[in-house]
């Protein structure tokens, strides 16, 4: 069934699938294509995100009879199931997909198998009331004493086929390096680590799989097997819990907490987090490894630029995440994407699905590790039950990819190999990835200089500051008195990334960052086009970039990123420019016109000699442009010309900040949503904590409290706590670091937000904006 609110909206105002036999539990009848789905089959099995394509597009939440679950597929769905963790229990997460025959049941039974709640399928206030109390050894500064000895462990596994020339990475480093820091982060001692090896898999095909009768027998095998030796160790470190690690920490939690952490809980999570931490981690692994080794380019990048690694990883988190779906159970009759959900209907909330929603993502399909938003994949999850242990998987996957970029830069995929599955719903990663080199060209043959002064990453998501694009000046061009184009393109002279109206970019160099509207041919993939005014009385970025890039020069973008995005679905549309805004103005000029919607452009500016790209406006948008050139005493009439907005009509502006406040005046009674505008520049975003006061921020998706001092910005302590979350300017101009309010009075400082926006106060820009009082509750 689709949701309402679906792009895709039934034509019946009903269920759109009538003709169908089959039912869905909310009486709805079943869509072919969702009658057809199963998870085991092939498509699935290769490539989730794909296999959902059909889905995202046309039917985001549906019922698969023979799965018999609600599978979700978009990102805000997803994300919105994830955030409430009351409506959408995650008691089931560790139930079997596959019902075990008697026989299987009483193997495990004859082990002493008594899995319990952990973390990951514990409902609140317990989960919750654990988490605080066993957090610590997660948290950034407490990690980063694990570094060291990690790269000494990826060293000597590398130390071991370095000069083989031909490995498979699974078989021989990917599958022990995350059980070894698994084991070692919870305390369990090396000898003990030689059993557990052998029975990991089988929890993740027991659980999420669809083995035969006569393999669940087996499976039972080696999974009583698993948790017999779990429990033999853990009994061990009770006996002494003076050692060091995470179990061991819970240990003692039991002694003086033993009501919040009981012992059936430290039995559980024994098993259980050895599997979360050993099969995630190495699956992702190699799943980063084949997508970059199979996208040369980006491979070759982050060779050249080691301090793209963060970012890299990010992406293939999000491309080819080792998490594929989880599960939850609905505790009441709800809706998810507008579609009813029934008490007690089960949900696959496919994150692999949500990675590739082309609504979240700008052009999902393309592996870009300099994306800016790569870190807001749902890989990890979200809200109250996201991965404690990311930071931990993020530091491995970037010290083994740094320390192969360094030695063995030369790597290749071995061709022509098949690569094979475990077969279940929600872990993905092959089960092995052959690669091969040419020993004579390793580079520490040459100079064990290769070894020195390894990349140093901060614990927790990517700096943005580090995600940055070599681009190479083509041309510089004068458009208008004060006003320069600049044209770049790769150095490898490869494709940029595609953009869409409003788009800019973040140009840098040396202590230089500065942000600037797209206004090219978006067709030309080539380059990217941008302009650039000279201001005198400004900060001093246009001066410096006005005297100095030349054609030639090497300089360092971010993005594309837009905030300031094109609906195109409005009847009609005021476009006005003012002076250098005519840049992202022109591109929705040409946007509009490609798609033959009725539109008019008004362009103000001191004089045609100061307009930039007047020429070009004039000749593709002749009949829909009015210039107001002061100087010929053609003054824009604001009042005038929006006096007569007809239903439906969008108004899009940028231009010089008087401009912007006189439209926002007059849109005070315009329906919400009419008005559009994107600022030059920001108020001073200087915090003086001599006028702050010290608040506290409640995030109620993750039932934690931080501190935010009157020295910080709310998004600088949500950074420090380790919450993710996006930023990009940290002026309060571009919108990305928005985060939802459920109570509490907001400061804003912000230029992003409408007054009707504002007065609603259920959202802030955390880079900027404080609480007038002191205590805000958000959405995180």
């Amino acid at each position: 069934m689709r949701p309402a609110s679906s792009s895709a909206p039934t034509d019946m105002g009903g269920c759109p699938f009538d003709r169908s036999n089959t039912k869905a539990p909310n009486g709805c009848p079943v869509s072919a294509e969702a009658g057809n789905f199963d998870p085991f089959d092939t498509p699935y099995q290769l490539d989730p995100a794909e296999a959902l394509r059909w889905s995202r597009d046309q039917e985001p939440v549906f019922w698969s009879p023979k799965l018999e679950y609600w599978v979700v597929s978009r990102y805000e769905d997803v994300k919105a199931v994830f955030r409430d963790n009351l409506t959408f229990s995650p008691s089931i997460a560790l139930e079997k997909l596959t019902s075990a025959p008697p026989e299987a049941a009483k193997i495990l039974e004859g082990y002493g198998y008594a899995m319990r709640r952990t973390m990951v399928n514990e409902d609140e206030p317990d989960h919750m009331e654990r988490r605080r109390l066993l957090m610590d050894a997660f948290l950034p500064e407490n990690l980063e004493k694990h570094e060291g000895w990690v790269r000494e462990l990826v060293r000597d596994y590398m130390d071991r086929f370095i000069d083989k020339g031909r490995a498979d990475l699974v078989g021989e480093m990917f599958r022990e390096i995350p059980l070894t820091v698994a084991l070692r982060f919870l305390g369990v001692p090396s000898e003990d680590a030689k059993e557990l090896r052998k029975f990991s898999v089988a929890h993740t095909i027991n659980t999420w799989g669809r083995p035969s009768p006569q393999q669940q027998l087996q499976i039972a095998e080696d999974v009583g097997q698993f948790w017999k030796t779990a429990q033999e160790i853990l009994d061990r470190m009770r006996a002494d819990p003076t050692g060091e690690g995470w179990m061991y920490d819970s240990i003692r939690m039991h002694e003086t907490h033993p009501d919040i952490v009981p012992e059936s809980y430290l039995r559980s999570m024994m098993m259980a987090i050895l599997v979360a931490a050993h099969e995630t981690t190495a699956f992702a692994t190699a799943n980063a490894f084949r997508t970059l080794l199979s996208n040369r380019e980006a491979w070759n990048d982050i060779c050249e630029n080691p301090t793209l690694i963060p970012s890299a990883i990010e992406e293939c988190l999000r491309v080819a995440g080792s998490v594929v779906a989880w599960r939850r159970i609905a505790t009441e009759d709800t809706e998810v994407g507008g579609v009813k959900i029934p008490k007690g209907g089960k949900l696959l909330i496919v994150q692999a699905s949500a990675n590739r929603d082309p609504r979240h993502w700008e052009n999902p399909d393309e592996i870009d590790i300099y994306r800016h938003n790569a870190a807001e994949h749902l890989t990890f999850g979200y809200g109250a039950h996201q991965c404690m242990g990311k930071n931990i998987a993020r530091m491995e996957m970037r010290i083994i990819l740094d320390e192969f970029v360094r030695r063995l830069p030369h790597m290749q995929l071995v061709e022509n190999q098949t690569f094979e599955y475990l077969p279940n719903t929600s872990f993905r990663g092959p089960t092995s990835l052959w690669v091969e080199w040419e020993p004579a060209q390793n580079p520490e043959r040459l100079t064990r200089s290769v070894l020195e002064n390894p990349t140093h990453f901060h614990i927790g998501a990517p700096i943005k500051d580090d995600i940055l694009r070599r681009v190479v000046v083509s041309e510089v061009a004068r458009e208008a008195d004060a006003v320069i184009r600049i044209d770049v393109v790769d150095p490898h002279r490869r494709e940029l990334p595609d953009w869409s109206p409003g788009a800019h970019i973040e140009l840098v160099s040396g202590k230089w960052r500065r942000y600037y509207s797209l206004c090219g041919e978006r067709g030309d993939r080539s380059r990217l086009s941008f302009a650039i005014l000279r201001e005198p009385e400004g900060r001093g970025g246009s001066i410096y970039f006005h005297d100095t890039v030349k054609p030639g020069e090497v300089l360092h973008i971010a993005g594309p990123k837009n905030h300031f995005h094109l609906d195109e679905t409005a009847a009609r549309y005021t476009l006005i420019a003012g002076g250098i805004g005519i840049t992202p103005i022109l591109a929705m000029a040409d946007r509009l016109k490609a798609l033959g919607k009725p539109y008019t452009l008004h362009y103000c500016g001191a004089g045609r000699r100061t307009m930039a790209f007047l020429e070009r406006v004039e000749r593709d948008h002749g009949e829909a442009l009015t210039v107001h050139a002061g100087d010929e005493g053609c003054r824009l009439d604001l009042p005038g010309v929006l006096a007569g907005l007809s239903e439906g009509e969008h108004v899009y502006s940028c231009g010089p900040e008087r401009m912007l406040e006189a439209l926002e005046a007059l849109a005070v009674n315009w329906p919400e949503g009419t008005l559009h505008i994107e600022h030059f520049t920001a108020r001073s975003s200087i915090l003086d904590p001599e006028n702050e006061h010290a608040f506290e921020a409640v995030l109620a998706d993750s039932d934690l409290t931080v501190q935010v001092g009157n020295d910080q910005t709310l998004l600088e302590a949500l950074t420090a706590a380790g919450v993710d979350v996006p930023s990009d300017c940290c002026e309060g101009l571009c919108g990305s670091c928005e985060v939802a309010v459920i109570e509490g009075d907001i400061e804003h400082r912000d230029l992003v937000l409408s007054r009707a926006e504002r007065e609603a106060s259920d959202r802030m820009m955390a880079c900027c904006s404080r609480a007038k009082g002191k205590r805000l509750v958000l959405s995180l």
